[in-house]
């Protein structure tokens, strides 16, 4: 968590984009790597609809939402996709859950000691 899901693209410059967009979004984000992820969605337009990328993650202050969407955005344009749509889908805590316990419940865990 958070994930990425583009929307219109094809799979091979999403998979060129990913380690970057990986490495710069946990860095705004203040968050590991290893938890950002990255998807690419099949989807049948039934009507015109333009390429684009959700962002499902936890809110953060404005700042850091503009700086996500302008650094994915930037990539984006860099390879020619100057149109595409990103937003934010912002999932709350108390509703999100895995293997249905609720995130709240659940242990964070420590680092250990060197």
């Amino acid at each position: 968590m958070p994930f990425v899901r583009f929307t219109g693209f094809e799979k091979n410059v999403v998979e060129a984009l990913s380690p970057m967009i990986v490495e710069e979004m946990a860095a705004i984000a203040n968050i590991p790597q290893e938890i950002v992820k990255i998807e690419l969605l099949h989807v049948e337009k039934i009507t015109n609809s333009p390429q684009s990328v959700e962002i499902y993650m936890f809110p953060r202050e404005q700042e850091k939402h503009d700086a996500i969407a302008k650094m994915i955005d930037g990539h984006l344009k860099r390879r020619g996709f100057d149109r595409a749509h990103i937003f934010f889908v912002l999932l709350q805590h108390s509703l999100y859950y895995k293997e249905g316990v609720p995130l709240s419940d659940i242990p964070k865990k420590t680092v250990p000691e060197a």
